[in-house]
C-alpha cells in the first residue's frame, strides 16, 4: 500500500502509477483507497487532471518514502545474511592454530568486510564443548571431533624440540631428553599438546624432569631463547619462535592432525571453512557426523 502511495504521488496518474508497479489501475486504487481508510485521511484529489496530493497525503508522503527506504534497505541487508556476506562468527583456536587460524581469518576478511570476526584462544575441549552449545561457530581442533560435529582436515603438526639457535642438536634426542630439565607449558594450558608429549616419552623411553613452566607458548619460546632451558613444543610455533630453533621429534605418538571444527553448516560458516582450507593448503574436506 505504501508503495502504490509513493507511486502515485510520484507519477500524479493512478494509470502510470500501476504500470510502474506491474498491477492493474484497479488493484493500485483498491490498495490507495484502503491505506486512505487505514489511516482516517485522503490522500490524493482525484480529477481530470490525475491525482494531486492532499494536505494529508503531502504531510504523509516523506515518512512513507523513508519507510520504503528502511524496508529495501533491511531486504537487501537480510538477502546479504543470508548469502554469508554479513553476520557475525566466532572462531576459537587452541596451540597448534596460533599460526592458520589468524591467515584464516585474514583471508576471510579480506573477503567479506562485513562480517564481524572474534578469535580466541582456547583449548580443542574447550572449542568442542563450545562448539556444541553454539557458542562459537568454527573452532581450530584436534582432530578427531566429538560426534555430533562436522570437520575438515586442514594440516598435520607434530612435536618438535626447541633449543637456542646457536645451541648443536643431540644426535640421540631419547637419550637426551632422558632426565634432562625443560621449560614446559602448563598442563592445564595445553591439556591436548600435554598428552601428547606424555605419550611421547613413553614411546622414546624417556623421562624428562620440568625445569620450569610457562603459562603460555610464547613464554616458554622465550625462555628456551634465553637459554634457561629446552622444551618440546608444536611445530607449527615456528612463526613465533624467535631465536629459536625447532627440530622435529620422530615417533608416532609425536604427530596429529589439525582441523576446522562446526555443528551447523550456514553460509557464512561454509565460507569460513573454505578461507580455512585455501589458507592451510587446500586439502580436500572430509565431514564426520
Amino acid at each position: 500500500m505504501l508503495r502504490a502511495f509513493a507511486a502515485v504521488a510520484r507519477s500524479g496518474n493512478f494509470g502510470v502509477a500501476a504500470a510502474e508497479l506491474s498491477t492493474s489501475q484497479p488493484a493500485l486504487t483498491k490498495q490507495v483507497q484502503l491505506l486512505e481508510r487505514r489511516l482516517g485521511s485522503v490522500l490524493f484529489d482525484r480529477g481530470r487532471h490525475g491525482a494531486r496530493l492532499t494536505s494529508a497525503g503531502e504531510r504523509l508522503l516523506p515518512e512513507a518514502v523513508d519507510l520504503l527506504a528502511r524496508a529495501d534497505a533491511f531486504e537487501r541487508h537480510a538477502a546479504q545474511v543470508a548469502t554469508g556476506v554479513e553476520g557475525s562468527l566466532a572462531i576459537g583456536f587452541g596451540l597448534s592454530g596460533i599460526e592458520l587460524a589468524p591467515r584464516a581469518v585474514a583471508l576471510f576478511r579480506s573477503r567479506y568486510p562485513g562480517v564481524a570476526v572474534s578469535l580466541d584462544d582456547m583449548s580443542s575441549a574447550v572449542q568442542c564443548e563450545r562448539l556444541a552449545a553454539g557458542s562459537l561457530q568454527v573452532g581450530f581442533v584436534r582432530l578427531p571431533v566429538p560426534a555430533g560435529l562436522k570437520h575438515v582436515r586442514l594440516q598435520r603438526d607434530r612435536l618438535a624440540l626447541a633449543l637456542p639457535t646457536a645451541e648443536e642438536a643431540p644426535s640421540d634426542i631419547a637419550r637426551w631428553l632422558d632426565e634432562r630439565p625443560l621449560v614446559r607449558l602448563v598442563p592445564e594450558r595445553g591439556p591436548g599438546l600435554s598428552q601428547q608429549i606424555t605419550s611421547l616419552y613413553s614411546e622414546l623411553k624417556c623421562r624428562p624432569r620440568v625445569l620450569q613452566e610457562a603459562a603460555d607458548l610464547q613464554t616458554v619460546l622465550a625462555l628456551v631463547a634465553a637459554g634457561v632451558g629446552p622444551a618440546v613444543v608444536p611445530a607449527s610455533a615456528a612463526s613465533i619462535a624467535v631465536g629459536v630453533q625447532l627440530i622435529p621429534l620422530r615417533g608416532r605418538a609425536a604427530g596429529w592432525v589439525i582441523g576446522a571444527g562446526w555443528r551447523e553448516t550456514s553460509p557464512l560458516v561454509k565460507r569460513f571453512v573454505e578461507a580455512a582450507v585455501e589458507a592451510s593448503g587446500g586439502l580436500r574436506m572430509v565431514e564426520r557426523r
